[in-house]
């Protein structure tokens, strides 16, 4: 599978440094004044400066839970994710969704955890038993 490339808006970019290098362990690439690039399972993500955005604070309910919208991520492994939901925990990160199972027992079962980073900008991390099942109806 290729990368996959996006770019979004942050209030600054220490703030996101701190949350996507040192919490979520994304290795840094190229930077400027304006903008940092990271390394997110693979994908390249880049953090763009905009002390002015906006984020709407929209969501839809999927399995009892309201799900920010918009929001981005990354399909893991059931372990890294494990880890990941492990580590966020030790850290006291506020979860917009708690790690938990979603669709327990029905086809597309998956753990799932949703976050903010310190710009506003939402994040889901989810993983499959069975990874035959990402996209299954």
């Amino acid at each position: 599978m290729n990368p996959f490339h996006l770019a979004f808006p942050v209030h600054d970019l220490q703030s996101a440094r701190a949350f996507y290098g040192d919490l979520l362990g994304c290795p840094e690439g190229r930077s400027s004044e304006r903008w940092v690039d990271f390394d997110l399972y693979g994908h390249q993500i880049v953090a763009h400066l905009d002390v002015g955005a906006e984020h709407a604070r929209v969501s839809n309910t999927v399995d009892g839970h309201d799900v920010p919208v918009p929001h981005f991520g990354v399909v893991l492994t059931m372990p890294e994710w494990r880890q990941l939901a492990d580590r966020l925990r030790a850290a006291d990160v506020q979860f917009v969704v708690e790690p938990y199972l979603r669709f327990e027992g029905q086809t597309g079962e998956q753990a799932t955890m949703f976050l903010l980073d310190p710009s506003g900008n939402a994040l889901e991390f989810k993983a499959f038993a069975d990874p035959a099942q990402l996209f299954a109806k």
